[in-house]
């Protein structure tokens, strides 16, 4: 028997220039000026999220239309892929080219919940530009997968700030 999915909701065009204009579309940086390209998108009901070329993380809040920057420290590297997931706590991967990937636990307005923005590094592991990022349902598994075809799995105890991660085996 076939299973029913969701249905799609059309809705008509809209350019979002209320979210482009929030985004610069050019960084000093010394003496040079550097073009910010657009390169990771990912959506959900509550927040847009963007990846830039300059190592940036845009996130756009939909309920308080308000914008906010995250960064990977050290040098500015492409972000090539963002993943969403809002379960009991809202959470944004992100993955850049040279095999970086960091989880952000963002602020919640619920009591008893994340009250300041907390970070999580996967480092060392991916050599290559990260590609893909899926969540699990509950938020406590990460999968991350390069352009080699190499896919880690990352276990998070956001309770206990823990995470955990290792290479599968395909």
């Amino acid at each position: 028997m076939a299973s029913t999915s969701e249905p799609v909701t059309f809705r008509e065009f809209c350019p979002l220039y209320y979210l482009l204009n929030a985004i610069p579309t050019k960084i000093q940086k010394g003496f040079r000026s550097i073009v910010v390209y657009l390169t990771a998108l990912d959506t959900n009901g509550d927040y847009i999220a963007v990846g830039s070329s300059i190592g940036m993380l845009y996130l756009y809040c939909r309920h308080f239309n308000q914008m906010k920057k995250y960064n990977f420290e050290g040098k500015t590297e492409s972000i090539t892929v963002v993943k969403l997931l809002s379960c009991f706590d809202d959470l944004v991967a992100a993955g850049t080219a040279s095999g970086r990937v960091a989880v952000f636990q963002l602020v919640s307005s619920l009591p008893g919940r994340n009250k300041q923005l907390r970070r999580f590094d996967v480092s060392g592991i991916h050599k290559n530009s990260i590609t893909a990022l899926a969540w699990s349902p509950n938020g406590m598994k990460l999968f991350s997968g390069d352009d080699k075809g190499k896919i880690v799995y990352s276990s998070l105890d956001l309770d206990q700030t823990f995470l955990f991660y290792k290479p599968l085996l395909l």
